[in-house]
């Protein structure tokens, strides 16, 4: 007998997603590349801070312009709870593919825009005011992106599968920030430094903006999984049971979810500070900066799907926590190493450890989250956590770090503020409930 949690309507498998066999490699594409470009500009914009505050908002001195620039970054997060809840509700009501598209064309749109933004020395206050409304554009449209792209993810792959497909969420982070790092290498590589506050941190971001007439395409033929049966391993929820019924039969899960996102924002902001820290505070060459960020980015992929596909076998728990206790106890002594060596070699291995362990366990937190929420609220509430973490501590660490470590005088200040951060994740983590469908079945009140 066919189990008819594992049965899935006709146009989906005619689109190429069952339940056999996941989605094709093209859904997989299409649903991850608008996290990808969002990751592009996050790591993007910690690379050149330094050239778009010069451009934005000229200072007496570096610190001050820098710090007006992290506060532009900043900017981006606050919007994010808002097109989080907006976009992310739209894809529980109406389909998971309308919300990718709003998402992705807003988001596009946000990063063409800043990078088309004149210099304060053209055309005044309007530069920073004119680049602080695009980042809001681009907030609100990220913020509603990790929401409806992670459930697709999850509804549409084989439930034998599911930690490794809905890894590709975490790994086209990965891949992105590589494409990033690679990017700024070269750029920094090949121009002097005036031309880099010139013109070369908008080339930077407009070729990342090169991908959205073909995600746009890619996204408008996904198939659609809302109304697909649910696969087995997953929260079931009466049609009678309302949202906010839901939500609060599921605030558990929704808090654990929100302290590990939170601690996982810090860590990802501090990873991708790191090509300015070591430019700023450690005097390292540019490049050898940007060769720190390929590697964790790289690492980070190999992390994520490794991570993913573990989960699939071993269960989620086991991977959200061990590789989250061992980022613990190598965090400070690698940081150290790092800030007294100096080195390329420090920097690179350094940057390798931190992309492995942080991708590894992040990736079946993502499909445990996934697994333990209703679909009528998946979207929706993955997506207003998410956003709310970003917004609180992702758009805030660079300011805070930078701060702590000029009001300090130490360097070591931004791995103290990582620290802590990373023992509210561990705790979060070791409460949430196994969801892997080859170790526990859910029930109603999981």
């Amino acid at each position: 007998m066919v189990d008819p949690a594992l049965v899935v309507a006709p146009a989906a498998v005619r689109a190429g997603v069952n339940a056999t066999a996941g989605p094709t490699r093209k859904a997989i594409l299409a649903a991850t590349i608008g996290n990808a470009l969002e990751f592009y500009d996050f790591i993007t914009y910690g690379f050149f801070s330094i050239q778009v505050g010069r451009a934005f908002f000229p200072a007496h001195s570096e610190y001050a312009s820098l710090m007006l620039s992290l506060g532009l970054f900043g900017a981006g997060f606050v919007a994010r709870p808002i097109g989080g809840i907006v976009i992310g509700a739209y894809a529980d009501r109406v389909g998971r593919r309308p919300a990718m598209m709003l998402s992705f064309a807003l988001m596009g749109l946000a990063i063409i825009g800043l990078a088309c933004i004149p210099s304060y020395a053209a055309i005044g206050i309007v530069a920073p005011i004119l680049a602080v409304i695009a980042r809001l554009v681009q907030g609100f449209s990220l913020g509603g992106e990790v929401g409806p792209t992670t459930a697709y993810l999850m509804e549409a792959a084989d439930s034998r599968r599911r930690g490794l497909t809905v890894s590709w969420q975490g790994a086209s982070q990965g891949l992105a920030g590589t494409v990033a790092a690679l990017v700024g290498f070269t750029l920094s590589s090949l121009l002097p430094p005036a031309a880099l506050d010139a013109y070369g941190w908008r080339v930077a971001f407009l070729l990342g903006a090169v991908t959205l007439p073909y995600g746009l395409w890619l996204r408008r033929n996904l198939p659609e999984t809302l109304h697909t049966p649910e696969p087995a391993g997953t929260v079931a929820a009466a049609d009678s049971e309302s949202r906010g019924a839901l939500m609060a039969a599921s605030r558990r899960v929704l808090l654990l979810g929100l302290l590990v996102i939170s601690a996982g924002s810090i860590a990802s902001s501090v990873s991708s500070y790191m090509t300015t820290f070591a430019q700023h505070a450690l005097h390292m060459r540019p490049s050898l900066a940007f060769a720190g960020g390929v590697i964790s980015s790289l690492s980070g992929v190999i992390g994520y799907l490794g991570g993913g596909w573990l989960s699939d076998r071993v269960g989620r728990r086991p991977v959200m926590i061990a590789p989250a206790l061992a980022h613990l106890l190598v965090m400070i002594p690698v940081f150290y190493w790092i800030v007294e060596a100096r080195s390329g070699t420090a920097l690179l291995v350094g940057a390798a450890i931190n992309g492995v362990l942080a991708g590894s366990g992040a990736s079946a937190f993502y499909a445990a989250m996934t697994e333990s929420l209703p679909k009528r609220i998946r979207s929706g509430s993955f997506a207003a956590i998410y956003a709310i973490a970003n917004a609180i501590f992702g758009g805030t660490t660079q300011l805070i770090v930078t701060w702590l470590t000029h009001a300090t005088g130490s360097t070591m200040a931004p791995v103290g503020y990582m620290f802590v951060a990373a023992m509210v994740g561990i705790v979060a983590r070791w409460l949430i409930v196994e969801s892997a469908p080859a170790k526990a079945r859910l029930g109603p009140s999981a």
